[in-house]
C-alpha cells in the first residue's frame, strides 16, 4: 500500500479489567480520586498513582450507555464504555448523561461512576471513603452542580468533593512555577468550544465566550460531505471512521490562508494528503456470477415463489373445507328435521334461510375443487421444472463410432 494511503483501523474497544487500587489507595490518608467527566470520554485516575505513574490515566472509556434488550426483563443489563465494543451496530441505542457538556441525566452519570470506581478498584464498603476530584463545564449551572453533589453524597458517601474545569487545570500545570503569567485557553471539546482569558495567573470569568461547535460537530458535518460526494459508499461513511479522520489525520491550521496557499500546490499537496481506503471486496458479486449463475438463481427464486403460493393456497384451501364441512352439517340438520338446531345454526352462520344455505355450499364447494385443481397442477409443473433442470446424459462416442 503506498505510504499516503491509510486504511481505517476500525478499532474495537476491549472490556476494561477490574484493576487493583495498589498501596498507595490504602494509607492512613485516602487518597483522592481523580475524575475528568467529559462529554465524550471519561477518564480516571488516583492522585497519587505510584512512583511510575505513567502519561495515561489508568482508566479511559466513551462516556456513552446501552441498555441491553430485555434489560427489565432480567436480561443484560445496561453496558458502558467499552463494554459495548464497537458503536456503530449500537448508535441507535447509546446514551449519554450529558446535554451540550452538561450533566442532565443523572441515572446514566450514576452508570459512569459505577463503573470508574468498580474498575479502579475500590474496595470500600458501602461508600466511596475517597474525596473525589471532578472535572466540570465552565460556568455549570447551579442546579446540575447541586445534583451532582447530592448523587455523589448520598448515594456513595464520599467525604470531600473539589470541582474544577479540565483546561485549567491543564493550564496552571504547564505554565512555569511561581509565575502569575497571563494567556489564553482555547478549550475544543466534544460539544462545544470555550474561549478563556487568563490575566496575571486567574480565570478572567466576565470575558468567556462559549462557541456551540466542538468535535461532534466537526465529525456530523465531514461524514455529511464525504456522504454527499460519494453516494455510493453512503454506509461506510460512519460516524465512528469520521472520528478517526478528525483524531489521527488532521491537525488545527495555526494560519488558515497560508495553509490554503500550501495545499494549491501539487507537489505539497502529493506529499502530505491522506487518502483514506475503506474496506472492500475483491469478490463483487455483480460482476463474477456466469449466466448459467444467474439463470440458476432465477429459477432458485422462482421455486421459492411457487412453494409459498402452493403453501398460500394449501391454508386457504383447508380454511375453506372447513368451513364447507360445517355448512354441510348444517344441511344435515335440516335433512334430519332437527329445526331447533337448524334455525340456531343458520343465526351462527348469519344466514336468513335454507335457500341461502344451500347457494353458498354450492359457491363453496366449487371454489374448493378449483383449489384442489390449482394445487395438483402446481405439483405437476414443479416435477415437470424439477425434471428439465437436471443435466442431460449424453453417450459418449467410443473409438470407431460414426460421426
Amino acid at each position: 500500500m503506498a505510504a499516503n494511503v491509510f486504511p481505517f483501523r476500525d478499532a474495537r474497544s476491549a472490556p476494561d479489567p477490574v484493576l487493583e487500587a495498589g498501596p498507595v489507595a490504602h494509607g492512613l490518608l485516602p487518597v483522592p480520586l481523580v475524575l475528568d467527566n467529559g462529554s465524550f470520554q471519561v477518564r480516571a485516575g488516583w492522585a497519587c498513582p505510584g512512583q511510575d505513574p505513567g502519561p495515561e490515566p489508568r482508566l479511559q472509556f466513551r462516556a456513552v450507555c446501552a441498555r441491553g434488550r430485555g434489560g427489565a426483563r432480567g436480561g443484560s443489563g445496561p453496558q458502558v464504555g467499552n463494554a459495548l465494543g464497537s458503536l456503530e451496530p449500537l448508535r441507535w441505542m447509546l446514551r449519554s448523561p450529558f446535554d451540550r457538556n452538561v450533566p442532565v441525566n443523572l441515572e446514566l452519570q450514576e452508570l459512569l461512576l459505577d463503573y470508574s470506581f468498580q474498575h479502579l478498584g475500590v474496595s470500600s464498603q458501602g461508600c466511596v471513603d475517597h474525596p473525589i476530584v471532578l472535572t466540570e463545564a465552565v460556568c455549570n449551572p447551579l442546579y446540575s452542580r447541586q445534583m451532582m453533589s447530592e448523587l455523589l453524597f448520598e448515594c456513595y458517601g464520599i467525604p470531600k468533593v473539589a470541582y474544577g474545569i479540565d483546561s485549567l487545570f491543564s493550564f496552571y500545570h504547564n505554565k512555569p512555577k511561581n509565575s502569575m503569567c497571563s494567556g489564553l485557553i482555547i478549550s475544543s471539546g466534544y460539544q462545544c468550544t470555550h474561549v478563556l482569558p487568563i490575566l496575571e495567573g486567574r480565570l478572567d470569568a466576565k470575558n468567556c465566550k462559549r462557541i456551540n461547535l466542538g468535535g461532534s460537530q466537526a465529525a456530523g458535518y465531514l461524514q455529511r460531505l464525504l456522504q454527499l460526494k460519494y453516494p455510493g459508499h453512503l454506509a461506510a461513511i460512519t460516524l465512528s471512521r469520521m472520528e478517526e479522520i478528525l483524531h489521527e489525520h488532521s491537525y488545527i491550521a495555526e494560519d488558515y490562508v497560508e495553509e490554503l496557499h500550501k495545499w494549491r500546490c501539487p507537489d505539497y499537496y502529493e506529499n502530505n494528503v491522506h487518502k483514506m481506503q475503506l474496506p472492500f471486496s475483491s469478490k463483487l458479486l455483480g460482476s463474477t456470477l456466469t449466466s448459467e449463475e444467474k439463470q440458476e438463481r432465477r429459477q432458485q427464486q422462482l421455486r421459492r415463489l411457487q412453494e409459498l403460493n402452493a403453501r398460500r393456497r394449501e391454508e386457504k384451501l383447508q380454511l375453506d373445507q372447513e368451513r364447507l364441512d360445517r355448512l354441510l352439517y348444517v344441511q344435515e340438520l335440516l335433512e334430519d328435521g332437527q329445526m331447533d338446531q337448524f334455525h340456531k345454526a343458520l343465526i351462527e352462520l348469519n344466514m336468513d334461510s335454507p335457500e341461502e344455505l344451500q347457494s353458498y355450499i354450492q359457491k363453496l364447494s366449487s371454489a374448493v375443487e378449483q383449489a384442489k385443481q390449482k394445487i395438483l397442477q402446481a405439483e405437476v409443473n414443479l416435477e415437470v421444472d424439477v425434471v428439465d433442470s437436471k443435466p442431460e446424459v449424453t453417450e459418449g462416442l467410443g473409438r470407431g463410432s460414426p460421426s
